[in-house]
């Protein structure tokens, strides 16, 4: 930290890798209509704030003709006061693909808002975008050490520059300075170089302050940690506790708001195996807690993920781990289901087709090309009956077509994904011009309203959610689905290069 006053703001200028905004899975995927136009959009998020994010956009049809993106609060002052837009760059290759650059000046719920001009006329979207610092960057040992150089050298020079003006500034041409005025430079140059110190030292310390406070911001915006307790033999506690000490005092757990219709997701992973899921969703009781009573459950050493959304439109995942014995609880009913399987192998198969527990299954249409690190994609699935035929009984689950959840092997990824894509429905109703959820949704099992998506009818057994692995390894996707009333869940294996 000594040496970044200036390093670290070079290197914001070139940052632009990615970090988690779900668990280690920051990068935001979106798929949803401007007007008449259907558009793919992928926000690269910057791993330093201030920082420029990359934005990609491809349209599905090719009479797309200008783009342009712009960044804004999702919600409150300044959510409706954009600044100048930028245009989109039309790629030369690809006609229907565009690309720009944004600067995210503030970390929080912000927006990406896409305006699409066209032979169909105008439309507009969206983007819920959570900005924040992931890390500090260190700075490279050449450039230290460059500027180290010229601040010595500088110091040295102001100091001699002083002495020199003292000693010569009122001379005539030719005139040899007096012992009195060597004595007076001599002196001037020893004060200028306390102040030069000074100077120094104080910046030191006003940097030493704003390193503390940016790193304090980088804890702010981590996963927080889910705290559990076991009540009675089969009724979870969760408490959430933030990495830094104000995170507690700035999100309340009694503020959060209704996502697709729950105030939390929680799911239960066996580890190390990912052998067994659950995704419950746990109510909110008083002290600021959740609590749920879990159903029948083998004991086991369980990974905890926790979705909520805070009032502001940010997306929270709680992180934990809880050792339970076995529970002796109640069957699932409503939205929780439940998934059990064969373990994940340590090399794991591509497998592209899941069996159900009624004898149909969901098959994975993948293609023949490998899964590669940090690219966008679109994964589509088709529901089929136990005769092999498109599901007929397809309906809504929590107000969409289904939901996805890609988890890595060693638990570092959780992605939570729904039809339109990373972001959570509830940043999704606000960035669109919905009020907020507790506002939209005073009954917590209503389904809400405003989001740029719909379910067909009758339900179509197809479902599909963009998204783009983080990193290389071994991946197990959950795909929920509801036929005639029951929750189902198919399971894929995959290897990501």
């Amino acid at each position: 930290m000594r040496r970044r006053t200036i390093g670290i703001l070079v290197l914001i200028l070139v940052a632009a890798l990615s970090v988690g905004a779900h668990v280690g899975s920051s990068d935001v995927f979106f798929e949803g209509d401007a007007g008449p136009y259907r558009l793919y959009v992928t926000v690269r998020v910057p791993q330093v704030i201030p920082g420029i994010a990359e934005i990609q956009v491809r349209s599905a049809s090719n009479d797309v003709e200008r783009i342009e993106i712009v960044p804004m609060r999702l919600s409150g002052a300044g959510s409706n006061f954009p600044p100048t837009p930028d245009v989109a760059e039309r790629s030369k290759q690809d006609s229907q693909f565009f690309t720009g650059s944004l600067w995210l000046m503030e970390s929080g719920a912000l927006k990406v808002r896409v305006a699409v001009e066209g032979s169909k006329g105008k439309g507009e979207l969206a983007v819920p975008v959570p900005a924040f610092a992931q890390r500090t960057l260190p700075m490279e040992r050449s450039l230290g050490g460059l500027l180290g150089f010229l601040m010595v050298f500088l110091a040295v020079g102001l100091v001699f520059i002083a002495g020199a003006a003292s000693r010569e500034g009122n001379l005539e041409p030719g005139e040899t300075p007096s012992p009195t005025k060597t004595r007076r430079a001599r002196i001037v140059m020893a004060i200028t170089a306390v102040v030069v110190l000074g100077i120094l030292f104080l910046g030191k310390a006003w940097w030493g302050a704003e390193a503390t406070s940016y790193k304090r911001g980088v804890n702010f915006f981590k996963p927080p940690e889910a705290e559990t307790q076991l009540e009675n033999g089969k009724r979870l506690v969760i408490r959430a506790k933030g990495q830094d000490a104000e995170w507690s005092k700035e999100v309340k757990m009694e503020d959060v708001i209704p996502d697709h219709n729950h105030l939390m997701h929680l799911f239960l992973i066996s580890a190390p195996g990912m052998e067994r899921m659950w995704h419950l969703h746990p109510e909110r009781a008083e002290g600021s807690v959740f609590v749920d009573d879990l159903p029948n459950m083998p004991a086991g050493h369980y990974e905890v993920f926790g979705d909520i959304v805070d009032k502001d439109g940010f997306p929270w995942t709680l992180v934990g781990q809880v050792d339970l014995p076995q529970i002796n609880g109640e069957p699932l009913g409503g939205d929780d289901s439940t998934w059990t399987g064969a373990p994940l192998a340590a090399e794991a198969p591509d497998g592209s087709v899941a069996q159900l527990a009624d004898g149909g299954r969901i098959v994975w249409n993948k293609g023949t090309a490998p899964l590669v690190a940090n690219t966008a994609m679109v994964f589509k699935f088709i529901v089929e009956d136990k005769d092999g035929k498109p599901a007929k009984d397809m309906e809504p689950y929590m107000g969409m077509a289904g939901h996805a959840e890609f988890v890595s092997s060693d638990m570092t990824v959780f992605a939570h994904i729904h039809p339109a894509g990373s972001a959570s429905m509830a940043a999704l109703e606000l960035a669109n011009g919905a009020p907020k959820g507790n506002e939209a949704m005073t009954d917590q099992n209503a389904v809400p309203v405003g989001m740029p998506m719909s379910m067909p009818t009758p339900a179509s057994p197809e479902v599909s959610f963009p998204y783009g692995f983080p990193k290389a390894g071994e991946y197990r996707i959950f795909v929920q689905v509801k036929r005639a009333g029951q929750v189902e869940t198919g399971v894929f294996d995959a290897h990501v290069l």
